[in-house]
């Protein structure tokens, strides 16, 4: 029994293999007897057992092998035996671990095929003798074409977009671009403001008194303001979600540019704000001889010349998006635009003096001027975000809250500059 009874002690420990049974490859009665199980699972339980019973046939196999070198009597045959039947549970082996594999794959990924309708009728049974007109009609059963879960199951896979959807930003924050900037490290400015000019000079005869021309300065301050805002943000949303900070960051320095932009177009220098360059601004008046304007362009022209005989050329201009687009539309009695092309728009530019668009500008108003002569600002604090947990009970509720702020001083040092006045 020893020499020759290695193979049918194999098979008796592996089982019938007739107990386990395929349909449309997967397992529909597992090794123990029992359905109802799903096919991955039958075919972990069959590979489980097998291998149980493939180390046991393993060992006969090397035990007679062992004994046969070491010069016991065994037959060749015996011999051959064994080795056959590790040669043939390799093989099982391997097929089961490619059944296994395939069931482990989703649909469309090497498991079991879904054929399309045409793979159908192209395979279906009778189909040859149909196209040799052997036989006159066919009926074929198509099988629905789904995948295993019935509604997409694994194929189908949700994307995350990394991309942050915010409120639309105004782009038109330019007002520091128009004028002087100066970075500081004091609390406040002090610069000399010239307030008397009388100019007296005049031929004089030889012998007689010269005419005293009068000039004077006052001492001005322009003192550093403070623009901040706070934020609130979860350590965990923080954790979980680090580009939310950068996107927090970017928010509150727009949130800060905003500000700013008012503050030096309209503050009225009151408490904390600054006092812009509309308070302090000289008003709009027709030049002497001048003829009186009769649209919006024409007004504008005559403030850049109010301006220019002031001794302070200018440079541009600040008006409403609104006011801007009213001046772009205007025509002439044939209907034609005067000056505007819309097919090929060059840029806000009027009178050759760049036009800056912002919606801080009351609409119906304008400000036209030397801004680079007109006004300086100085940087104390450019802006900065800083981030901490020590602020309040943060530290009690997992909270950190983010500070934004800059700290900035602004000198109209010469009023004559600017003209304001409205449309």
């Amino acid at each position: 029994m020893r020499k020759f009874g290695l193979m049918g002690s194999a098979m008796a420990l592996l089982g019938p293999m007739s107990a386990v049974e395929r349909s449309r490859g997967r397992y529909m009665r597992g090794p123990d007897g029992h359905e109802g199980k799903s096919a991955t699972e039958l075919a972990s339980e069959t590979k489980a057992l097998f291998d149980k019973k493939f180390d046991e046939v393993k060992a006969i196999a090397e035990d007679a092998i062992g004994r046969a070198r070491a010069g016991e009597d065994m037959t060749k045959s015996a011999k051959e035996l064994a080795d056959q039947a590790m040669t043939g549970f390799n093989e099982v082996k391997g097929r089961l671990d490619d059944l296994d594999q395939k069931l482990a794959r989703p649909a469309g990924e090497g498991g079991s095929e879904t054929k399309s309708y045409g793979q159908q009728v192209a395979e279906a049974d009778g189909i040859k003798e149909l196209a040799s007109k052997e036989r006159n009609s066919l009926r074929i059963e198509l099988k629905a074409i789904t995948t295993a879960s019935g509604s997409g199951g694994g194929l189908i896979m949700s994307q995350r977009e990394t991309e942050v959807v915010g409120i639309p930003r105004r782009p038109d924050v330019v007002l520091r671009d128009l004028l002087t900037v100066m970075p500081i490290t004091t609390g406040s400015v002090e610069y000399p403001k010239q307030s008397v000019r009388t100019n007296a000079a005049a031929p004089v005869a030889e012998g007689t008194t010269k005419p005293y021309s009068n000039y004077g300065w006052t001492k001005a301050t322009a003192n550093v303001k403070t623009i901040a805002h706070l934020a609130k943000l979860t350590r965990q949303t923080m954790d979980d979600a680090p580009r939310l900070q950068a996107e927090v960051d970017a928010e509150m320095r727009y949130g800060l540019k905003l500000v700013e932009d008012a503050q030096i177009l309209l503050g009225d220098g009151t408490g904390e704000n600054l006092y812009g360059l509309m308070p302090q601004a000289t008003p709009y008046a027709l030049p002497t001889g001048a003829t009186a304007p009769l649209t919006s362009i024409d007004k504008l022209r005559m403030a850049y010349l109010q301006a220019f005989l002031a001794l302070y050329p200018p440079d541009g201009a600040v008006l409403s998006p609104v006011d801007w687009a009213n001046i772009e539309l205007t025509k002439d009695a044939a209907g034609g635009y005067i000056f505007a092309n819309p097919l090929q728009m060059a840029g806000p530019t009027l009178w050759g003096k760049p036009i800056a668009e912002t919606q801080s500008m009351t609409v119906g108003n304008f400000l036209v001027g030397a801004f680079k002569q007109a006004a300086t600002l100085y940087d104390r604090l450019t802006p900065e975000v800083l981030i901490s947990s020590e602020n309040a009970d943060d530290f009690e509720k997992n909270l950190l809250t983010m500070r934004c702020e800059e700290r900035v001083a602004l000198a109209v040092k010469r009023a004559a500059a600017l003209i304001k006045g409205t449309f």
